[in-house]
């Protein structure tokens, strides 16, 4: 189970564990949270009230000091899961709805044509439609694109990272996603 920590401004940070949380909030870090109650964390006992110190954590956390992260420098990195994710594992070619295992990086624009290894020039594809393009283009190959490809936004990158997103904190990144992302349908 992961927390989704966020700037005092309220941009995304990064995902951390419990435990980092709970080095957050005892040093005084957090400035809000928001979500549910996910864990609670007992500790010593006071030696002069005898009470037992406890910090809860909650689901997400804006926590004090400059952000790490410009929205605007962000380029997310690509990996197969987070492509596979983002084109919702659909062929972009047949349009077929496949497991991971079945699915490839496919490059619209290939290596032998210069093509480049980047968000706005790689799509989902089953093993069947990628072997039939081959190193042809789409046009080349008479095999147009179902849907195009884009750069995920901060937000979507956010939600591509993590596969257990807990309900309150996919409502939170999904309130901030564009509306013409693929992750909000």
């Amino acid at each position: 189970m992961k927390v989704l920590k966020l700037s005092a401004q309220g941009l995304p940070q990064s995902w951390i564990t419990l435990e980092q949380a709970v080095i957050h909030y005892a040093a005084g870090e957090v400035r809000w949270e928001s979500g549910a109650q996910i864990a609670r964390f007992r500790g010593g006992h006071n030696a002069i009230t005898g009470e037992q110190s406890v910090i809860a954590v909650n689901s997400i956390i804006g926590t004090k000091g400059v952000p790490r992260i410009n929205p605007f420098e962000l380029k997310p990195g690509l990996t197969n899961s987070k492509l596979f994710a983002r084109d919702r594992n659909i062929c972009a070619y047949c349009g077929g709805h496949f497991h991971e295992d079945e699915l490839t990086r496919e490059h619209i624009v290939p290596f032998a044509h210069q093509g480049q290894d980047h968000w706005m020039n790689v799509v989902t594809a089953c093993r069947a439609c990628n072997h039939r393009k081959g190193p042809r283009t789409p046009e080349q190959a008479h095999m147009p694109l179902l849907y195009a490809p884009y750069v995920p936004s901060l937000w979507e990158d956010f939600i591509l990272r993590n596969r257990r997103i807990l309900a309150d904190q996919m409502e939170f990144l999904l309130a901030h996603v564009p509306k013409s992302s693929r992750l909000a349908a």
